[in-house]
């Protein structure tokens, strides 16, 4: 266990800290928690099962899981279930230090933490994200040259929302899609989310997956959610992956393949076969197929 953690004034005002003070007080006791939690490293990468950050927050299961939630996103941190690994993605930034001379002795300190740490899906990016400021000479064995559909993002998935999906689904008689009159024009003038060209998208790749009837209420507010983000996330060169309909289109089409790819989320390996557009939707699950965790092994 750690002696001291640093938390910068910034947790409370930074654009992060505002989007976690915005979702509540779970989210900020949470984050305040993973960041100076006695099972956290320095990389800000490392175990922590849910019933610790419940049990030791005092916020109880119900609370520790929105409080996580509402963290991821808010671009604060990912976590996968199966392993049971967080990582607060800029922590290592503010444990250590913004950037390193090849020199400093801590460089052979942070590679030797992350060669520790137990397998998890977020080996590749880490390491991808700080080798440079950090002089970091390997990357894992298991995470070197994993494909992935897309950079991790240097801007998270933005949504304030929490995205339930409707628990009764309504049918059209005649078998398409009845989709609400909910889309506007956003004020920065990005192009309106083509909920029915997405939709398509998804049945041309994944034809054996269930089809909704009905696409409207929080659905579609996350399907908006979810072409925003790719209009507007940035990769670490500063570019974004969309820049406009025909770009943003040609992502989601990148991204349906790579579900279809997947033997867990099309139902080919048998172990579960609740994948659907509204569950592709939710934020967590998004970024977690973007991330390449459902790639062709046990699921996350």
């Amino acid at each position: 266990m750690r002696d001291y953690s640093k938390v910068s004034p910034q947790f409370w005002i930074g654009e992060t800290g505002k989007r976690l003070r915005k979702a509540g007080a779970e989210a900020q006791v949470v984050g305040l928690y993973l960041m100076t939690s006695p099972h956290a490293n320095m990389l800000g990468l490392y175990y922590v099962p849910m019933l610790y950050i419940a049990h030791e927050t005092g916020l109880g299961m119900e609370g520790a899981s929105k409080g996580l939630q509402s963290c991821i996103e808010a671009g604060f941190c990912q976590y996968d279930e199966a392993s049971e690994m967080v990582w607060v993605m800029e922590m290592a930034s503010y444990q250590i230090a913004s950037s390193l001379v090849a020199t400093d002795k801590r460089c052979a300190g942070v590679q030797n933490e992350y060669n520790a740490l137990p397998e998890n899906p977020y080996l590749a990016a880490f390491f991808d994200k700080f080798r440079s400021v950090f002089h970091m000479s390997k990357c894992r064995p298991e995470a070197a040259g994993k494909p992935s559909l897309i950079e991790a993002p240097s801007k998270p998935l933005a949504s304030q929302e929490q995205e339930q999906e409707q628990e009764q689904e309504k049918t059209s008689p005649d078998g398409e899609v009845a989709i609400g009159d909910a889309d506007s024009a956003s004020g920065d003038k990005l192009p309106n989310c083509p909920q029915q060209k997405l939709i398509d998208l998804y049945a041309q790749h994944l034809p054996t997956l269930p089809f909704p009837r009905v696409w409207e209420g929080e659905r579609q507010k996350a399907m908006r959610t979810r072409w925003r983000w790719a209009l507007t996330a940035t990769k670490r060169d500063g570019s974004r992956y969309a820049t406009d309909e025909e770009t943003a289109l040609a992502f989601f089409d990148r991204f349906f393949r790579f579900v279809s790819e997947s033997d867990f989320l099309t139902g080919r390996s048998g172990k579960w076969t609740s994948c659907d557009l509204g569950w592709l939707m939710k934020a967590e699950n998004f970024a977690k197929v973007i991330q390449g965790n459902y790639e062709n092994k046990e699921a996350a």
